[in-house]
């Protein structure tokens, strides 16, 4: 495959008639550009100028090999630059996926900040099932994930039944970055009307009684456990809904309360309570997946600083 520069050698000297001046303008000497030119004609086999006592003209097949290498020069040009856009953050795409309780808030805000900084990304929000984010980082459908560690469990329901402190296998977070951007502590939710409401924290003992109202993962009560533990017994969940204004919607109906973490907090209804709790129940790490840094976009790398930002302000 011929290169670029030979090309720009050959234009040179199709365009000013003589290897000198072609030398003059490429900062090279006259025996560096015959050489090229030689080069190339041996490698093409056939002849691309002639030669008289005036300079040098290009013969049919030169002629036809000047403009073709003008065009892909042109075209290289124009790669060079809508390459250099998507660097400097002018154009390109930024697909990026979560979860319900981080699209309530968090991630809304990061897409307009982002959006503001970068008007010519073109950023985009998917939805996928909670087990495929992790391996849609990895296999490059998705440029940044938002998941929590509970998603990092092999097997999520093995992981809220297993005792407090058991060893749990993992999920497979080669080829991919975790990068943690806040703990989120879990709260509990009450009607405004609620017995308890008026306390400024709730023991958790205090609602063994109580009906509780899950979700999907990893939206959901969580490790069972520790919350067990702190009840005396397992909850007992009469609802299951996996949409956040469902839920509230549950509790302020008076038939359930539920646990909420720190980034869905700004979304509470105002007819309901948030109450910590005593225990404290274990906190949630949030993480964004992306590529590896080495294969990482601009766009992921600015969108990991707006959420990083965003983070710290949240906790």
């Amino acid at each position: 495959m011929l290169d670029p520069w030979s090309l720009q050698v050959l234009v040179a000297v199709g365009e000013r008639g003589s290897f000198s001046a072609a030398a003059t303008a490429l900062s090279l000497t006259q025996p560096a550009v015959s050489r090229q030119v030689a080069g190339l004609e041996r490698r093409l086999g056939v002849r691309l100028f002639s030669r008289d006592a005036r300079g040098v003209r290009p013969t049919p097949a030169g002629a036809v090999a000047i403009e073709l290498a003008r065009d892909s020069l042109s075209r290289l040009r124009d790669l060079e630059a809508r390459l250099a856009t998507f660097a400097q953050l002018e154009s390109g795409e930024l697909r990026m996926a979560a979860f319900p309780s981080v699209n309530t808030h968090f991630v809304p805000e990061a897409v307009r900040r982002f959006g503001r900084l970068h008007p010519g990304v073109a950023l985009s929000l998917r939805q996928l099932e909670q087990a495929a984010l992790l391996p849609s980082v990895r296999d490059g459908r998705i440029d940044l994930a938002l998941l929590t560690d509970w998603h990092l469990y092999d097997e999520p329901r093995a992981a809220r039944e297993a005792p407090l402190g058991a060893d749990l296998p993992r999920a497979d977070v080669e080829d991919v970055e975790l990068v943690p951007l806040l703990d989120e502590v879990l709260q509990v939710v009450l009607p405004a009307q609620h017995p308890l409401a008026r306390r400024r924290r709730i023991k958790l003992a205090d609602l063994s009684g109580e009906t509780w109202i899950d979700g999907a993962h990893p939206d959901c009560l969580g490790p069972v456990a520790p919350l067990a533990q702190a009840l005396g017994a397992e909850p007992r969940i009469g609802f299951w809904c996996d949409d956040w204004s469902g839920k509230q919607a549950l509790v302020a109906a008076g038939v359930g309360v539920m646990l909420m973490p720190t980034l869905a907090a700004v979304a509470i209804r105002r007819d309901l309570v948030l109450r910590p709790t005593t225990p404290v129940l274990p906190s949630r790490r949030l993480y964004a997946v992306t590529p590896r840094p080495q294969f990482r976009a601009p766009a992921v790398t600015a969108m990991l600083e707006v959420l990083t930002d965003l983070a710290a302000h949240s906790r």
